[in-house]
């Protein structure tokens, strides 16, 4: 199907019933919102959503177990990725689609999507239904679509202020990392499936289903969404060099980066020892001393860019986002009418 035939093409196939669950700390303006997304919604041919406002005590799950219940088909997940994570644990093994309007900083499900964080590419991409059945890790319960680490990437971010956030964007992560470029690595027991474990002094320990960072750095060119495996990156640098030399190899999408090792598994099981912080696609959970992972196989639907199976899942992002503007666009116009 030629990608400026999707619109036309969502349309014709009818109607979906949606949900919007949002994080309204993360909004400036929620009125604007709901009037974006409905009027882009009803031009599509659309109902109007659904919507439910995450809480502190309850960041999105709940809400999304509200709108399943409710009979929708596609949920938007709007906010950080705090709001993200919580939608899916909801979805996973369910038949309904997630989309994500990213308007947290650095979102990184929104990152892999080829997603900025401007509200019409989110939409168009639900609107257009190019869906993708993805793999997701679980940890004690929690799911994750991107990501799970211990050590420095989780230090990190707990050391990146919101404000910070807010003022200049996903460079603040780099700021947080400064922090703790020197601090001491850590000694983990790696083990793999059924091999015997691997020992290391790292500094972090990522598992990963799909290989962007914040910013849309690429760290893992070969992690695929559906191939039944997780990836696994070791990073052992010791002094400040080493941090710039495998920087500049992940930056330049080499092959070999020098001070990082990489793995494929079904179940992982790090073991440090003493309590590291950890993170789950980029939202901190508590420090703990293990991050025991294990795979579920096409577990998620996820709106994405099409062509939807496309190695990249953020193929023909930029060309969705300026379709998602003429659907806004549209959509006001029949507003004002």
């Amino acid at each position: 199907m030629l990608h400026t035939d999707a619109v036309e093409a969502g349309r014709d196939e009818g109607p979906l019933r949606s949900a919007v669950v949002v994080n309204p700390v993360k909004v400036t303006d929620l009125d604007a919102l709901r009037r974006t997304v409905g009027d882009t919604l009803d031009a599509a041919g659309w109902p109007e959503p659904l919507w439910f406002e995450t809480t502190p005590d309850d960041p999105g799950r709940g809400q999304t177990e509200k709108a399943l219940a409710a009979g929708v088909e596609v949920v938007f997940a709007c906010g950080g990725d705090g709001t993200v994570m919580a939608c899916v644990d909801a979805l996973v093994g369910t038949e309904v689609a997630l989309a994500v309007l990213p308007q947290g900083t650095g979102n990184l499900l929104a990152a892999n999507l080829g997603l900025s964080d401007e509200l019409p590419a989110g939409l168009a991409v639900a609107i257009e239904r190019g869906r993708r059945l993805l793999d997701v890790g679980a940890v004690d319960g929690q799911h994750f679509a991107v990501m799970a680490g211990m050590g420095f990437d989780a230090q990190m971010l707990d050391a990146t202020s919101e404000t910070t956030k807010r003022r200049i964007g996903w460079p603040a992560y780099v700021v947080g990392a400064a922090r703790h470029l020197r601090d001491r690595p850590m000694r983990v027991s790696i083990r793999l499936d059924d091999q015997p474990p691997l020992r290391r002094r790292a500094r972090s320990v990522l598992v990963a289903n799909v290989g962007r960072l914040q910013g849309g750095v690429t760290l893992l060119t070969e992690a695929e969404p559906d191939d039944g495996y997780l990836d696994v990156a070791v990073l052992t640098p010791r002094t400040l060099r080493h941090w710039l030399t495998l920087g500049w190899a992940v930056l330049r999408r080499r092959d070999r980066v020098p001070r990082m090792e990489v793995y494929r598994a079904r179940r992982v099981e790090i073991t440090s020892n003493r309590n590291q912080p950890r993170e789950l696609d980029g939202d901190l959970i508590e420090p703990g001393r293990e991050l025991r992972v294990q795979i579920r196989r096409r577990a998620l639907w996820l709106c994405v860019p099409r062509p939807e199976q496309a190695p990249d899942l953020a193929e023909d992002a930029s060309a969705a986002a300026e379709r998602g503007e003429r659907l806004v666009e549209e959509g006001r116009g029949e507003r004002e009418e």
